[in-house]
């Protein structure tokens, strides 16, 4: 499973503070299985790219991590199938942080090199969970979200929350980054219960005012079917112009978009090929037999 949304402007993606994000994707994560947990009982890991990052996280939300019942949390460096006893890279930080002073015992404490050092809770007690929700994740970190779900036991459910998988996919393939087969084995197979992603278009026209502005999304919320969304000028509300059960490639919400407001081009007029170019589709957008499995699309 998969799920995908904007975080309020100022948050969205990392074009403002990365730590802003960062954090607000751990408080809504904690606000989802605080509810999952009251509804269902369900118990979840919050699975972190790495130590630090795990280190960081226990000590910036130790207060909601003690209050949220349910609730684990963990790293990609971890043995997700480990259960009880404290965790090596703790038990070595203890061990590390008894002796005593010492020149690079101070170096370490005054530039916060103690990756190994977390605050204690229960939730930091390596532990089998009935779901693990990895966030904060980059692309070079998505071939260790793959070793970390090899290891887990067959049917266990993994949420990808808030990935962005769009902009990562756009990465995969180019230098310093995983293969382009990364998706077309692992990532394909993933299905996304909740997507959204809004987009602002523009179109020049030949009478005032010359250009129209106009804004929409792509949608969709399991188990409902995939959605283009236009944007309501004076409202601002969204409604829903086309539906179907297979996702829409992001030319054919475009494209949607112009027919609803009648902005659409002449079938295969020459105005029609200038406007839209001669590729429409991201390349994991197009049709491949490397595509293990289309779960992603559906």
């Amino acid at each position: 499973m998969c799920l995908c949304a904007p975080l309020p402007s100022g948050k969205a993606g990392y074009e403002g503070s990365s730590e802003e994000y960062i954090e607000a994707n751990i408080q809504l994560a904690l606000a989802l299985i605080r509810r999952l947990h009251g509804a269902t009982g369900t118990t979840a890991k919050i699975v972190l790219p790495d130590g630090p990052e795990k280190r960081r996280c226990s000590r910036r939300f130790k207060a909601a991590f003690d209050m949220t019942d349910g609730v684990s949390l963990g790293c990609l460096e971890d043995d997700p199938v480990a259960a009880g006893g404290e965790t090596g890279v703790a038990s070595q930080s203890q061990q590390s942080s008894g002796g005593g002073g010492g020149f690079f015992s101070s170096l370490k404490n005054a530039l916060d090199l103690d990756f190994g050092g977390e605050e204690k809770g229960e939730w930091l007690i390596p532990c089998r969970s009935d779901l693990y929700v990895i966030t904060n994740c980059s692309c070079q970190e998505l071939p260790a979200v793959e070793r970390y779900m090899e290891k887990l036991p067959a049917g266990t459910p993994v949420l990808l929350f808030n990935l962005e998988l769009d902009t990562l996919r756009a990465d995969l393939g180019l230098l310093g980054f995983p293969p382009k087969d990364l998706h077309y084995r692992f990532l394909a197979q993933f299905l996304p219960v909740f997507y959204l992603r809004t987009r602002d278009y523009s179109k020049s026209v030949a009478v005032a005012p010359f250009i129209l502005n106009y804004s929409g999304a792509l949608f969709r919320m399991y188990p409902a079917p995939w959605q283009v969304m236009l944007k309501q000028e004076r409202t601002g509300s969204y409604v829903c112009v086309a539906e179907g059960p297979q996702r829409f490639a992001l030319g054919e919400v475009k494209e949607e978009l112009q027919r609803s407001l009648g902005l659409e081009d002449e079938e295969g007029s020459t105005m029609q090929f200038l406007r839209r170019g001669y590729k429409t589709t991201t390349w994991w957008e197009e049709k491949s037999e490397q595509e293990q499995s289309t779960q992603w699309r559906s």
